[in-house]
């Protein structure tokens, strides 16, 4: 069992000297948290910001084998190489590092990447060059829901060439976790970007989602639907953040780039309402399902982009809680945010460049830097999370719907 200290010695990852995934393998836990602070105090200088911040930035509860969902690419390490599978090679775009040792994500998730890589080179596939628009093999994609045990597999091909998905499904259902695989999916991808995306799939086995538990309340996440990766560090984090707000009762939330609806359903015991806004419609799909298992009967949700949707929007909200994508919000959206002069808007984001980015929006309408904590959700890389609590002055007549 590795030490869980903050002072400890790590051993680098055998996959870093060429794995793009992580930054700082090797690196004591405690270097990589004084590190992850400054780059974000020093983003806050730059932008001319000093708030208080809430404590230092807050540790992962855990910092190994944390990731429940991982994508890999199918390529080759150089050119005309063998095929192989993992993630990109630190900046590069074409080359790929095998990565079956990973330290971050689930011994599983190990264990189907080297099973499906052997699977393809005994079967001769080719991987989809990205230049020349060709070949078959894509991506796999594995997720986990950590209090479930449930693994969801997705391998992601062209139709160049015949993949023999019934093979692929026999094979990995001879594992020795094969009861925790609840789904084997195949999605079809002609497009040319890079971006995985489902034209069709097919199901080969069980089901095409997992279910996951977070905040006492049960998920289920399909195999496209957003889910925050680290998940004990990510439930701390929303109690810590929900507790901001001074009060909920009776009060109508908005949750926008709500996801699978996990922060709209936190808030409903407490609140009057809560209404969830994501532009992913089977994330909304999942949300409105999560729901109804959770016998939640005051929380709704609407697919559409959020500057889009607050325009048909009739009912002016109490509270407003933001999670958006690493891009942040729209300059736009953000402007028609601030515009409801809510007392509390709870902004948290997996990307500070973005989020100092979009604040001096928020001040202009009269909104100040109530508390802004870091939080250390992704242990050996140079991302964090940031809750933000913005608290608006004396109020003002609010904007008429």
């Amino acid at each position: 069992m590795r030490n869980s200290s903050t002072s400890e010695a790590v051993a680098a990852c055998i996959h870093s000297d060429g794995c793009g995934g992580c930054q700082y393998q090797g690196m004591p836990y405690e270097e990589q948290l004084k590190t992850k602070q400054k780059l974000v105090e020093d983003l806050l200088t730059q932008a001319g910001m000093s708030p208080k911040l809430g404590g230092a930035i807050c540790p992962s509860p855990v910092r190994y084998c944390y990731r429940n969902k991982m994508e890999y690419t199918f390529g080759n390490t150089y050119k005309d190489g063998p095929l192989t599978l993992g993630l990109h090679k630190q900046k590069s775009f074409m080359s790929i590092v095998y990565t079956g040792e990973c330290q971050i994500v689930p011994a599983e998730f190990n264990d189907l990447l080297r099973e499906t890589l052997a699977f393809c080179q005994g079967q001769d596939y080719t991987f989809y060059n990205k230049k020349s628009h060709k070949g078959l093999l894509r991506s796999l994609i594995l997720r986990k829901g950590v209090r479930t045990g449930e693994l969801l597999v997705n391998i992601v091909t062209t139709t160049q060439s015949k993949f023999d998905s019934a093979a692929f499904r026999d094979r990995l259902l001879t594992l020795s976790f094969a009861e925790h695989i609840v789904g084997i999916l195949h999605t079809i991808n002609d497009g040319v970007s890079d971006a995985v995306n489902c034209d069709e799939m097919d199901i080969l086995h069980g089901r095409d989602y997992y279910n996951e538990e977070l905040m006492g309340l049960r998920f289920k996440v399909g195999a496209f639907s957003f889910f925050q990766t680290n998940v004990e560090a990510v439930e701390r984090m929303f109690n810590e953040a929900l507790a901001l707000i001074p009060s909920l009762e009776g009060k109508l939330v908005w949750d926008l780039y709500s996801g699978t609806g996990t922060l709209a359903q936190t808030v409903t015991p407490k609140a009057k309402e809560a209404i969830g806004v994501e532009l992913s419609e089977e994330s909304v799909a999942m949300a409105r399902l999560n729901a109804l298992q959770n016998r939640l009967s005051n929380c709704s949700f609407i697919a559409g982009d959020v500057l889009k949707v607050l325009d048909d929007m009739t009912a002016l909200p109490d509270v407003i809680i933001v999670d958006p994508p690493r891009s942040g919000i729209h300059p736009k959206a953000m402007k028609k945010i601030v515009s409801y002069s809510v007392p509390y808007i709870l902004y948290i984001s997996c990307n500070p460049k973005t989020l100092i980015q979009n604040l001096p929006e928020a001040m202009e309408a009269g909104y100040s830097i109530e508390s802004f904590r870091i939080y250390d959700n992704f242990p050996f890389t140079r991302h964090t999370e940031c809750v933000c609590i913005l608290e608006r002055g004396e109020s003002t007549e609010r904007q008429e719907m």
